[in-house]
Order: C-alpha cells, then sequence, then structure tokens
C-alpha cells in the first residue's frame, strides 16, 4: 500500500488527444509494457481494455474515462525493483461531445500526456484539451504518434505544436525513418539509437545512432541543451562558461522546467507499430510531477472563510475529491475521488464539505476500466473509487470531519443541443424517470427540464453523438424503450440596451390579500457571463426579507424568454424601487411581480436570440475543395483558413450549429466519402433577423 509506494515515486497523469489520434491506443501499450494487460487489445478490434462500454467498442471511440493503475521501471534501470514508479493513469475521450470527462479528469490529475497524430500533428481537439491543461496548469509531456502512417512527418507535427500550442516544445527523441520505413528513435538525453523487437516491441535494442543522421542528432541534442539550461541556474552557468552538462544534470534541468510550464518534453514512435511507447513512459517518471512536487492545493474552511493549503502527506488530515460518478451493474453507483491529503479506510466516516452531510464509505476499490480490486487504504495521490456514498455528486469535497475543508468545484459548459423523448410505453415511463436521473448524476452536462406548454420531457446534451449514446444506454442499461423527435438547437436570448419596468401584483379576494410591487432594471452583460442580480434599495420601500423571494422570481422567469421562449442570459438585473403593504405583502406575491417585472423589462431592452457557433475542420482531397467551401458558405459558415495537409486540404470555418445538423451525410455525397469533419463548440453569437423571426414561428 501507502509505504511501498512513497508519494515522490506515484504519477497521476491523463492521456488526452483529439479523436483518432491514437489514445486508447497508447495506453493499450502501456498496460502490456506495464504488465497489467498479458495481451494487447486493439481499439479497431472491439478489444481495447479501456474502452470497456458496449457504445466504445461499437463506435471505435472513447466516451467515458477510464482509470487504471500500473507500474513502470524506466528501461535505463530495468530490473531494479527499487525503482518502480506507480502510475495512476486516467484515458480521456477526444470527441467534443464527451470534452466533460477531459474537464474533469485534468481537475485532479497532476500531469498530462497529450498524443498527436503524426499526419495531423495539432487538430481542433488537440487545442481544446490544451487549453482545459493550461486552465488548471497540469504540466505535459507530447508524444507524436502514427510515425509508420503514410504521410507522416514529425517535424511538421512538431511545428504545429510549436505555432499553435506553445514554443516551449522541444524533442528529446527523434525518428530513424518515417511511414512505412519508421524503424526506432533516436533518444537525445544519452544519444543513442533504440530499435524495439520481438512480437509486440517489448524487446528495447540499443545500438549507435546510424551515420546519415548523427549531424542531425547533435543538431537537436544542442537545442534540447541549450533550451534545458534557460530552465536550471546551475546548468546555464555551465552552459555559458561552455562546460559539458552531464546526462542527469540535463534530465534535472528538463524537469524543473516541465514542472514550471516553461519546457514540454516531445517524444515520438508509433503505438499500433509497438515502438517507442517505453521512452515515453519514461518521460512520465523523469519529467511529470508526483503529488508532492505540485503546489498545494487550496480549500476553504466552510465555518470560517479562511484559506486551508492541503500538502500531499499520509498523516495530514484526510481530504479529496469526488470528481466522477459512474453506475456500475454489478455494485451500483462508484464514486471515483482523488486524495490531496491523508488515508482514506473502508468503514470510516467522513463529511461532505460541499452539502455539510456525513457519509461512511463502505468498499474502496482501485479500478482498471471495468474490472475492480477491493483495497484496505488509499493514501495521498491515490485515485480510487467508493461504492454506495448517497449523497455526494460530482465535484464535492469529502474530509475529516474535524478538520472541514471545500475544495474549488469544477466548472461544466453549458448544453448546446436539446431533443425531446418520451417513454413508449405506461411501464417505461418510471424506468426512463429513473435512468434520466442516474445518468444527470453521473454526467453535468446532461440537463433535463420539462416543457410547461406541452409537458414533455425535453433531454439536452453537447451534440448529436452525446445524445445519442446517451440515448443508447437508457435502452441497454436501463431497458427503457423511448421515442426522441429531430435534435434541436439549444438557442438563448439577452438584450441589447438599458430599460426599466415594473411588475405589480395585487389580488383581493376577501380577506387576506396579496401584494408585491417591484421596479427592474435590465441590461446588458458580455457574452459568456450568465446573470447577475442587485439589489439597490437602500431604503425600506421593500423589506429585506422580501428580496430572496424578488431574486428567485427574476431566476424562474428567466429560463423563459420573451420571443422565442428559450433562456435569458448575459443580463444584470438591479432591483431599484417598489412597494409593499404591512398586511397583505408575502413572499409569493413579490416572486410573481418579480416575474411580471423582468418579463416586461425583457421586452423593452431589443431582445435577440442568440445561437451556438461551431468551429468546424473539413479535411478534404482538393478536387472537392470549391463545393465544401460554397456548401459552407450556403450554411451562413465563415471561412478562417484553408491549409495544406499531407495531399488533402484543410478548411477552417465557423458556422452556426443549427445548419450543421445532417452534414456528415451532405459531406460524404459531395466528397464520394472523402471527406471527414469535426466541430465543436466555439461561441454564442446573435441570430440575424431572418432566422429570428422562423425560430420565433417554431420553423427552426
Amino acid at each position: 500500500m501507502a509505504e511501498d509506494y512513497p508519494i515522490s515515486k506515484i504519477r497521476d497523469i491523463g492521456i488526452i488527444a483529439h479523436i483518432d489520434a491514437g489514445k486508447t491506443t497508447v495506453s493499450e501499450r502501456v498496460l502490456f509494457y506495464t504488465g497489467v494487460s498479458y495481451k494487447i487489445g486493439e481499439v479497431h478490434e472491439g478489444e481495447a481494455v479501456m474502452d470497456w462500454m458496449e457504445q466504445e467498442q461499437e463506435r471505435g471511440i472513447t466516451i467515458t474515462s477510464a482509470a487504471t493503475t500500473c507500474f513502470w521501471t524506466p528501461t535505463y534501470v530495468k530490473g531494479d525493483k527499487e525503482q518502480e514508479y506507480r502510475i495512476n493513469i486516467i484515458d480521456t475521450p477526444g470527441h467534443v461531445d464527451f470534452t466533460v470527462e477531459v474537464e474533469r479528469s485534468l481537475r485532479v490529475l497532476d500531469g498530462g500526456v497529450v498524443v498527436f497524430d503524426g499526419v495531423a500533428g495539432v487538430e481542433p481537439q488537440s487545442e481544446t484539451v490544451w487549453r482545459q491543461a493550461d486552465k488548471y496548469k497540469v504540466p505535459r509531456i507530447c508524444f507524436v504518434n502514427k510515425l509508420d502512417r503514410m504521410g507522416a512527418n514529425f517535424e511538421k507535427s512538431y511545428n504545429s505544436i510549436l505555432e499553435r500550442l506553445t514554443p516551449n516544445a522541444i524533442p528529446v527523441t527523434l525518428p530513424i525513418g518515417a511511414e512505412e520505413n519508421f524503424a526506432g528513435i533516436i533518444n537525445l538525453l544519452d544519444m543513442q539509437a533504440y530499435y524495439f523487437e520481438g512480437e509486440h516491441g517489448e524487446n528495447v535494442i540499443k545500438k549507435a545512432i546510424p551515420d546519415d543522421l548523427k549531424a542531425e542528432a547533435d543538431k537537436w541534442r544542442a537545442k534540447l541543451v541549450e533550451k534545458a539550461a534557460e530552465c536550471d541556474d546551475e546548468s546555464m552557468n555551465k552552459y555559458l562558461e561552455g562546460k559539458e552538462i552531464s546526462d542527469p544534470e540535463l534530465k534535472a534541468a528538463i524537469r524543473k522546467g516541465c514542472l514550471a510550464y516553461t519546457l514540454i518534453p516531445v517524444f515520438c514512435g508509433s503505438a499500433l507499430k509497438n515502438k517507442a511507447v517505453q521512452f515515453m513512459l519514461d518521460g512520465v517518471v523523469d519529467f511529470l510531477p508526483s503529488p508532492l512536487d505540485v503546489p498545494p492545493i487550496k480549500g476553504l474552511n466552510p465555518n470560517t472563510e479562511e484559506t486551508i493549503e492541503l500538502v500531499a502527506d499520509d498523516k495530514a488530515p484526510f481530504t479529496a475529491l469526488a470528481f466522477k460518478l459512474q453506475n456500475d451493474p454489478f455494485v451500483g453507483q462508484l464514486t471515483y475521488f482523488r486524495v490531496y491529503s491523508g488515508v482514506l479506510k473502508p468503514s470510516s466516516y467522513v463529511l461532505n464539505s460541499t452539502t455539510g452531510e456525513r457519509e461512511r464509505i463502505g468498499r474502496i476499490l482501485r479500478m482498471h476500466a471495468n474490472h475492480r480490486e477491493e483495497v484496505e487504504e488509499i493514501s495521498a495521490g491515490g485515485i480510487g473509487a467508493i461504492i454506495g456514498l448517497k449523497n455526494t455528486k460530482t465535484g464535492d469535497t469529502l474530509c475529516d470531519e474535524n478538520r472541514p475543508v471545500v475544495l474549488e468545484a469544477i466548472e461544466f459548459p453549458e448544453p448546446v443541443v436539446s431533443l425531446r423523448i418520451e417513454p413508449k410505453t405506461k411501464a417505461d415511463q418510471e424506468k426512463l424517470g429513473l435512468a434520466i436521473r442516474r445518468l444527470a448524476m453521473e454526467d453535468p452536462t446532461f440537463k433535463v427540464k420539462s416543457d410547461p406548454d406541452t409537458l414533455e420531457t425535453i433531454i439536452s446534451g453537447m451534440g448529436e453523438l452525446h445524445l445519442e449514446v446517451l440515448v443508447d444506454r437508457m435502452r441497454r442499461e436501463f431497458k427503457v424503450e423511448a421515442n426522441t423527435g429531430k435534435p434541436q438547437v439549444a438557442y438563448k436570448e439577452t438584450v441589447k440596451k438599458t430599460a426599466e419596468a415594473e411588475g405589480k401584483y395585487i389580488k383581493q379576494s376577501g380577506g387576506r390579500g396579496q401584494y408585491g410591487h417591484v421596479r427592474l432594471r435590465i441590461e446588458a452583460l458580455p457574452r459568456g457571463t450568465g446573470f447577475e442580480f442587485e439589489n439597490e434599495i437602500k431604503g425600506g420601500s421593500v423589506p429585506q426579507e422580501f428580496i430572496p423571494a424578488i431574486e428567485k422570481g427574476v431566476r424562474e422567469a428567466l429560463d423563459r424568454g420573451v420571443l422565442s421562449g428559450h433562456p435569458l442570459v448575459d443580463i444584470r438585473i438591479a432591483l431599484y424601487d417598489g412597494s409593499y403593504h404591512e398586511v397583505d405583502s408575502s413572499e409569493a406575491a413579490f416572486k410573481i411581480a418579480a416575474s411580471m417585472a423582468l418579463q416586461e423589462v425583457a421586452k423593452r431592452a431589443s431582445p435577440i436570440i442568440l445561437e451556438p457557433i461551431m468551429k468546424v475542420e473539413v479535411v478534404t482531397p482538393e478536387k472537392f475543395l470549391g463545393d465544401i467551401t460554397g456548401s459552407l458558405s450556403s450554411k451562413r459558415g465563415r471561412i478562417e483558413n484553408m491549409s495544406d495537409r499531407y495531399n488533402t486540404k484543410v478548411i477552417d470555418a465557423q458556422v452556426p450549429l443549427s445548419e450543421m445538423f445532417g452534414y456528415v451525410t451532405a459531406l460524404r455525397s459531395m466528397s464520394e466519402g472523402r471527406a471527414t469533419y469535426t466541430m465543436e463548440f466555439l461561441r454564442y453569437d446573435e441570430v440575424p433577423q431572418s432566422v429570428a423571426a422562423l425560430i420565433i414561428e417554431g420553423k427552426k
């Protein structure tokens, strides 16, 4: 347990990338080389250990992040058990519809391996996951994969990292050969060539660098030494004095730079062809942080608001963050957690400081994808799962009852696509409600609401595929048969001007009446700000006890905008005046008055409809370029950039989501099935007047 692996020998890492860059194939090789798997599971055969869901195996993509633990002794000290490291790995999805899995995984990880396709280099989702890693200040290394593929070019892929992601990337290994001639790598740390023999590349053979690559290797070694020296004062002094920097000193300087985000080591290889994944694993233990190397996590004492720093120490009071819920058909609900300090043992009691409730810890598991290993404790830096927590959600903090602390919650993006769902039979009705509740607990980007006019259930998510997978899971896991409508865009409303209005609710019907009267001011906020409520009343025109009811009435009225019934966003509402009746005023009356006032003030402030704009990348053979750009322009798309990638053209565009439904079919027919596209949410923008009229009429 904890004493077998000191915290300095633990690595908590995520494998992140654009869809189809080969993340899961890399993970499968890691499991094989570390001895967790005795055979390699291939994604294209539906046998990958980390892609265990039926939907993942059928589609050949990762949908849910899978956690596992493995052990690695670096290749340069093989056989020395003292040098073994424990690596906790989370393999995350690459498809933008499942970005929530990347977001919550990065929140609890100390380091990341970013995988790139050796042909495509940096792709749209590569940029998204990179920004997510920047947001959580996660040190990372890069692995340029698929160098055996036709069109693979390490230098081109490396340059795309420099241009689009960071100028701090520097190769640590170089490829020997390219495409079908990719044979091995040059390790710039010890200036040796390595080849990978045996059925699965498990035999690492060291040789001298081929003569024709010696000059190139020397050039890149000099660049690596210079870049590393900038990260360490001692190495810099040696470098300036012209002295030799030893290999251990070079490694230490690279590690220092990697932990400070000033240097990103870049490795290369081919996971599918079993080449060089071992050196990427060496990079994980050599350069990525242990829980001791990351700055202490800060939390707040919920009672005193005082800041508490959590140090990775088994002897400190227990604190952990619940980052994922998962419904397991055999053991019920699993709560995944990351321990920041202390040790968690079964049958103990902890405080959920987010809700203030006490929870009893049942069994504790260490997960290997969907396989479970029961353990007696998980210590600082560990990742595990608890069976049977009743009141803990994603983002909640679990801690020692004697030292309450609340960690920063995880923020999730708003859904952009909705569809109507109804049970096929009366028997399905109850099962549908249970399935939706369970799935909504698991996935914070899955939202559910009821249409007040039609009483239909509307589910919302991050994209068509996201909702398709959720409906499929309802059918398979919860045995719910349901009818679904067509996907709809999650439009929103906002205002352009500042305006004022009042709302009066007066009712007399014998006995005590109802009286509520408020005056509200509305003003626009920048896109993405959300909603702000301000109470400007300083005197007693409205008693303080009614203010929360007024805010509640306003918030509830935000759900139905004044143009098309879509939610109102990016506005500030100020309560600046009103009046009350000593006998007849009540919270309910003020809540209704506030709701009426909001509807009125929004109508006066030039309301507009907002639509989600998507960042779209289309990769196509050149002969179809004209048709595809014309098609994107006809969809109100704006072409941002066109570039070359191997023997194809890449079109970067911004297109409204409402125009992209069913685009995959249109694209196939335009390009004889040879073009592909990816898209991700970019921002909300104002809808043109002609389109707004169709939305208001319910035709779009």
